[in-house]
């Protein structure tokens, strides 16, 4: 049971991979005002597992839409439930973390009943999601307008508008599954890997191939799932927060220059690392942190050919402050090729 701050971009949400497993309670208290359109999926279904709102809207508007909130979670067979005290359940989530949960209609069953079914569910700790949410097999988004670059993107839980990005920017971009070894990633002879977001305890994933695409020096760029993973190969541990980050409203400083991004976030757990440190590939940073909770938001080896971040750059509802970090992926590649 999570909470998500945002105060749009709810149909991003609900078609995150990374919200598998996970019921998502939401912060704002009208929720489905522009009802669901079939532009705006970050993927094919919904993941979230269970959806709770304040008060969703009654009314649909808005050019776009095709279908309300309601219809739409139904057609994917996904429970929703509304109720007065939203507010209640992120301070309780807040005190005392994210926690198992769940949704019921059963007049009659005892609590103590319902609450031991949930205790029975498994933990999030432990739990090895990626390759449940990953394409089954590879494909390819071209490049808008001239190729200026071939990436190999390993989807952890991928979410649409990622590859989209990086075609705006002229990278031919092959999705791998999961579990792609280096040498399937390396097959698409690749100017750049990039590893994406994706549900899951990071502590669980087989780096092997990412050590290894950073052994043979290839630009790599990682978000979310793919900079815990980043993290663990440069031989850093990943931990567990205590009710996450989900929202589009996480101010994140980059150290480096001083500037303060709102980003958009969603993850459940975090690297753990000092401020500088030394890996097998060379030294390495911390190149960004939260203002809310100081933890760490970003990684980079000082020699510049790998680098990854916390949040969610491609932000298809916005805020739209991180996307430079697309260019900065073409630039590594663009400078690898000279």
């Amino acid at each position: 049971m999570v909470f998500n701050t945002g105060m749009t971009g709810y149909q991003e949400t609900l078609t995150d991979p990374s919200y598998h497993r996970q019921i998502v309670a939401m912060t704002a208290p009208h929720i489905g005002n522009t009802g669901v359109n079939d532009e705006d999926p970050e993927s094919s279904r919904v993941w979230v597992a269970g959806y709770v709102v304040r008060e969703p809207s009654r009314v649909v508007s808005n050019w776009r839409a095709t279908r309300s909130l309601d219809a739409y979670l139904k057609e994917q067979g996904v429970v929703g439930i509304a109720l007065r005290g939203t507010r209640a359940l992120t301070r309780h989530l807040r005190e005392r973390g994210a926690m198992r949960a769940g949704i019921f209609t059963a007049p009659g069953e005892p609590v103590e009943a319902l609450a031991e079914r949930v205790r029975q569910a498994p933990l999030m700790e432990g739990a090895a999601l990626a390759a449940e949410v990953s394409t089954a097999r590879p494909y390819v988004v071209p490049a808008v307008g001239a190729k200026r670059f071939t990436v190999a993107a390993v989807d952890l839980g991928i979410k649409g508008m990622t590859p989209q990005r990086m075609a705006e920017r002229g990278c031919e971009v092959h999705v791998l599954p999961a579990d792609a070894t280096f040498e399937q990633i390396m097959a698409v002879r690749p100017d750049g890997v990039f590893f994406s977001n994706g549900p899951g305890d990071p502590a669980t994933a087989d780096v092997t191939a990412l050590r290894k695409v950073l052994e043979a020096r290839v630009p790599f760029f990682g978000i979310c799932f793919g900079n815990q993973l980043f993290g663990r190969a440069l031989g850093l541990s990943t931990y567990k927060l205590r009710y996450g980050h989900r929202g589009v409203n996480q101010p994140v400083k980059d150290v480096r220059t001083g500037k303060v991004e709102i980003s958009a976030h969603n993850h459940g757990f975090a690297v753990q690392a000092p401020p500088a440190f030394d890996t097998p590939y060379g030294p390495g940073e911390v190149s960004h942190v939260n203002l809310n909770d100081g933890c760490v938001e970003g990684l980079r080896l000082l020699d510049g050919r790998a680098f990854s971040v916390q949040y969610h750059p491609e932000a298809a509802a916005g805020p739209h402050d991180a996307a430079y970090l697309f260019d900065e992926f073409c630039e590594v590649m663009s400078r690898a090729q000279a």
